[in-house]
């Protein structure tokens, strides 16, 4: 069936989906290289829970909110940018190598190419009392949070050898450090590992987590006991928000057991080898996220999709 295009505007140059700061990023780099940008701002930003920014230089525990503001009047003072507050329905590549893309409010676009930086969702085991210190006293990433958390006693929920891992590199902001496993079982070499690093282990299981308001103060067990904690290192596993990426045709890593990131697969330049479409931030990461990784592979993803413009394909 033909298509009607008689709705939409001429064709963009990139649709960038998601206004992280990947998303921003890459737009900003398209921006400069004064290419007609159409950014999509589903508000979702993962961030937005926790108080302040963690590592990232020039915005260090700076609240999440100023950042996106701030970023989104960079953006706007662009002539050839545009900020959709909407999100991406579907989108299929056409014939010619662009990009049809329907929006949730029934907007239609087409784009050259597109950037796919629409962040993750972070799964993580449901207890009691966690949902609502999710970001604050609960917390997945040390190097975005471990300063705030310093010389508190820390909980790392998790078993195997992640929990290893966790609670001994968790040591540079603590000397009291307990591994939980939540009813799981460590194996005789993991607990010897945990010794010898001076980190503790309670494997009962946790009915809640406790403490007033949103401050976490101990783990209460199963059993009536409890351990004091002032935070909790949680494993998270992070999952794509949306098909897109895959009714797209671009390949995804499967989590494992210390890789938990189901990542859209991406070369150097965060190209995901189907022609015109790049990925960027936590949702084409290979490593753990953060804001300053997420940046830099936004300036990659909009800097490859500008040269592939230039060169007319």
């Amino acid at each position: 069936m033909k298509k009607d295009y008689t709705c939409m505007t001429d064709m963009k140059d990139c649709v960038v989906v998601g206004a992280g700061a990947a998303g921003m990023s890459a737009a900003l780099t398209l921006a400069r290289a004064r290419r007609s940008t159409l950014v999509i701002d589903a508000g979702r930003q993962s961030n937005l829970v926790a108080a302040e920014i963690g590592g990232l230089l020039g915005h260090d525990r700076r609240p999440p909110d100023g950042f996106y503001a701030e970023g989104r009047a960079q953006l706007l003072a662009y002539p050839s940018v545009e900020l959709h507050l909407s999100e991406v329905t579907h989108s299929v590549r056409e014939e010619d190598g662009s990009f049809d893309v329907t929006f949730g409010d029934g907007r239609r676009e087409r784009a050259r190419s597109m950037v796919l930086a629409p962040g993750v969702d972070y799964r993580y085991p449901q207890l009691p009392g966690m949902d609502e210190r999710w970001g604050g006293a609960v917390f997945h990433c040390p190097f975005c949070h471990g300063w705030e958390v310093a010389d508190r006693p820390l909980g790392v929920l998790a078993t195997g050898a992640v929990g290893v891992h966790g609670a001994l590199n968790l040591r540079a902001w603590s000397d009291q450090i307990t591994v939980l496993t939540n009813g799981g079982a460590l194996t005789d070499r993991q607990r010897e590992q945990l010794a010898i690093g001076g980190v503790g282990w309670d494997e009962r299981p946790i009915s809640v987590l406790d403490g007033p308001g949103n401050d976490l103060r101990a783990a209460v067990f199963a059993d009536g006991g409890e351990i004091p904690l002032g935070a909790l290192l949680v494993k998270s596993t992070l999952y794509q928000r949306s098909s897109l990426a895959r009714d797209l045709g671009a390949s995804l890593s499967e989590p494992d057991e210390m890789l938990s990131v189901e990542a859209i697969k991406v070369d150097a330049m965060c190209r995901t080898g189907v022609p015109g479409l790049y990925a960027a931030g936590d949702a084409a990461t290979s490593v753990p996220p953060s804001m300053a990784a997420a940046v830099a592979s936004g300036y990659l993803a909009g800097a490859a999709a500008v040269v592939q413009l230039a060169a007319g394909y």
